[in-house]
């Protein structure tokens, strides 16, 4: 299970870095790789910067559609978890309180709380100063306090940060009808009110960014969240593929008041390929009183039983 990454110190995280070289700098390519090995002074890349999530069967370079409006006050929040060797955006609705506005509260959350699900974790440090703005260009301004930075984390895991609070911001406005989603939606990070800050490092911040592609989980569940209890024993699945008409392989794990888990119930699901609802799943079952893990895992098309890209999630029934 990973875990959060070490604090800076304050000296290290409290520091203004400005950017070095040429301004037109090209944008780098990143594969997820682990650690990356010290050899030298580390890169600095440009806020544009992409991870491309290579590596994984079946994986397009797209990210995930943008959150539709909710009457919901539960905040979007994503996360960073680890499938397969890689790292991936997994997302969780959270109660939040109402005193700030809703992209406010959903980035406060991401780096102030835990995630619901112990597989996924997040970088960020609880920030002195957190503010954000909206302008008329659907652009999202986040204005933080550098102590949010103070994590020592490789190149590759500073984009994901950076795309973790994209996804967030962004999901924040469109699911509280703060923006038009219909349009494109950038967010611009200023630390202490600059715009010359290197996050982690890495990443030089201060230009409009939108969401990278290849960023989501290739299999994400959205429903039930971590811990979720179901009473009368209905339970609705929901769930994204980043793949429109994947074939998905689903397991029902029944849990022992001792942790052994034994299978319950399996089978296959199909992903959606309708243009509003591109890579979503659904699946409806009746389960008596218990507690319970979902996996639901990407199949490799050559009739293996191995599973790829899964992700798990616990839930009750009474």
């Amino acid at each position: 299970m990973p875990e959060t990454p070490t604090p800076r110190t304050a000296g290290r995280a409290s520091r203004h870095v400005r950017a070095r070289g040429v301004v037109g700098l090209l944008p780098v390519l990143l594969l997820l790789t682990g650690c990356i090995a010290d050899a030298g002074p580390e890169p600095i890349l440009t806020a544009n910067s992409t991870a491309a999530a290579t590596g994984s069967p079946g994986v397009l370079s797209t990210s995930a559609p943008l959150e539709t409006t909710q009457s919901s006050n539960k905040a979007p929040v994503y996360w960073i978890g680890r499938s397969d060797g890689n790292a991936f955006l997994y997302r969780e609705f959270r109660d939040v309180p109402e005193q700030e506005n809703p992209v406010t509260r959903a980035l406060r959350a991401m780096m102030s709380e835990k995630p619901l699900d112990p597989d996924f974790f997040t970088p960020w440090q609880s920030p002195a100063k957190l503010a954000t703005s909206i302008s008329g260009k659907n652009v999202i301004t986040v204005d933080v306090s550098a102590d949010a930075f103070n994590s020592n984390l490789d190149a590759d895991m500073a984009v994901r940060a950076i795309q973790q609070l994209v996804f967030t911001a962004t999901a924040a406005a469109a699911s509280s009808g703060l923006i038009d989603s219909g349009q494109q939606i950038q967010v611009r990070v200023l630390v202490d009110s600059h715009t010359d800050y290197v996050a982690f490092d890495h990443v030089q911040l201060g230009a409009p960014m939108s969401r990278a592609p290849g960023m989501v989980a290739p299999v994400w569940i959205i429903d039930p969240q971590e811990g979720t209890d179901f009473s009368g024993g209905s339970v609705k699945i929901t769930g994204r593929s980043t793949v429109p008409g994947d074939k998905l392989r689903w397991q029902i794990l029944r849990t022992a008041g001792n942790g052994d888990k034994t299978p319950y119930l399996t089978g296959e699901t199909t992903a959606g390929t309708d243009a509003t609802q591109a890579g979503l799943f659904t699946l409806a079952l009746s389960l008596s009183s218990g507690s319970y893990e979902l996996r639901v895992s990407q199949t490799d098309g050559g009739g293996s039983r191995a599973e790829q890209n899964v992700d798990t999630r616990k839930f009750n029934v009474s």
